[in-house]
């Protein structure tokens, strides 16, 4: 047999022809296989752009924080339980739930992102004793500003609040109020202390805990503005102590740079405190706290007598603005303490509110 009559005779054979055909679909597989492996490395380095964050750094628990504000329709969840016991002995937990290790899908800036949350079994962090995270962003493009923008938006920035307005108006019970429902304590600190000085300020405000609002009242009372002092003696711009005016610009500078703190400065005079105190950064939001309107005092004399009806808290509030102008909340409230059982006549006797 020749070989010409041998390949014919191999090209008519139907096994023959059904193995060929296999390993010619097998062959195809493998090469669109690796063709499609190469195109994705390919792709990957080229069209997408990759950010990992490790849990000891310290964006990461924020960034956490920020993958479950925008990944609301996870179903995927950890817990991540916080205990703290506050110097007065009153203990607080929370809560907070951050998605679970996987794969979860997040739209932001008009783009999809794929964040893979991974955790290493084998690995723990040895001075927390909580197993190894990462978590990988990975969105299409090359531009990297989309993480900056990421990064940013999940930094908490440390935020300083202005209260000012007459007396009696409410300023620092306000701020009690907040810190009772954040959960906060209040470090009361009196800069015309004349033991304070800019090394002991300092310190009392390294040493402030977390998860606490720091309180200095009446600072128009220990620094007034440069432009209210005598032009010949500037060196008397000084607090009532040993406490400079630049050492606590350094100190509230200083808190800025700190976590889960919030600075409160009240005041009754803000035109005498100095711009420089009260510039963004230092003081972010200013508000004044004024006397009572009327929709205040008549919510107030609702809610002091409870069993009243609206019509009678809307008299009382007609009435003490006929008589009064300007009221202070400290002042309506020692009215009604002082008629507690009788509504009426804390509206009969509303002119004798200042007495």
């Amino acid at each position: 047999m020749t070989l010409s009559d041998f390949l014919g005779a191999l090209k008519d054979n139907p096994y023959f022809g059904a193995g060929f055909g296999l390993v010619g679909v097998g062959t195809a597989i493998a090469v669109a296989r690796k063709g499609s492996q190469i195109g994705m490395i390919f792709f990957r380095r080229h069209y997408m752009i990759t950010l990992e964050v490790p849990s000891r750094d310290k964006s990461y628990h924020w960034l956490l924080s920020w993958i479950t504000k925008h990944a609301k329709h996870t179903q995927h969840l950890s817990v991540e339980t916080s205990y703290m016991q506050h110097e007065s002995g009153r203990i607080h937990t929370q809560f907070d739930f951050h998605p679970s290790p996987g794969n979860h899908i997040i739209w932001y800036g008009r783009k999809w992102i794929r964040v893979e949350r991974t955790r290493e079994k084998q690995m723990v962090d040895l001075h927390t004793g909580t197993p190894w995270e990462s978590v990988t962003f990975t969105a299409l493009g090359r531009d990297r500003q989309i993480f900056f923008n990421i990064l940013q938006e999940g930094i908490p920035y440390r935020r300083g609040y202005l209260l000012y307005g007459p007396p009696g108006c409410g300023k620092s019970s306000f701020i009690t109020a907040l810190a009772g429902d954040l959960g906060y304590s209040i470090c009361l600190m009196s800069l015309s202390d004349r033991s304070l000085s800019d090394d002991r300020l300092n310190h009392l405000l390294s040493v402030a805990p977390q998860q606490s609002i720091i309180l200095l009242e009446d600072v128009d009372a220990a620094f007034v503005s440069r432009d209210l002092l005598p032009t010949e003696n500037p060196v008397a711009y000084q607090g009532m102590g040993r406490l400079t005016f630049s050492g606590l610009l350094n100190a509230l500078d200083g808190v800025a740079s700190s976590e889960a703190r919030i600075v409160f400065m009240t005041t009754n005079l803000i035109e005498r405190l100095d711009p420089a105190l009260i510039r963004p950064g230092r003081v972010d939001l200013k508000q004044h706290v004024g006397y009572c309107t009327h929709y205040q005092l008549a919510q107030m004399f609702r809610r002091f007598y409870p069993l009243e009806s609206a019509a009678n808290g809307e008299r009382f509030a007609e009435r003490a603005l006929a008589v009064h102008s300007e009221l202070s909340a400290a002042q309506v409230q020692g009215h009604f303490m002082l008629y507690k059982m009788d509504p009426i006549g804390s509206i009969d006797n509303v002119a004798k509110i200042k007495e």
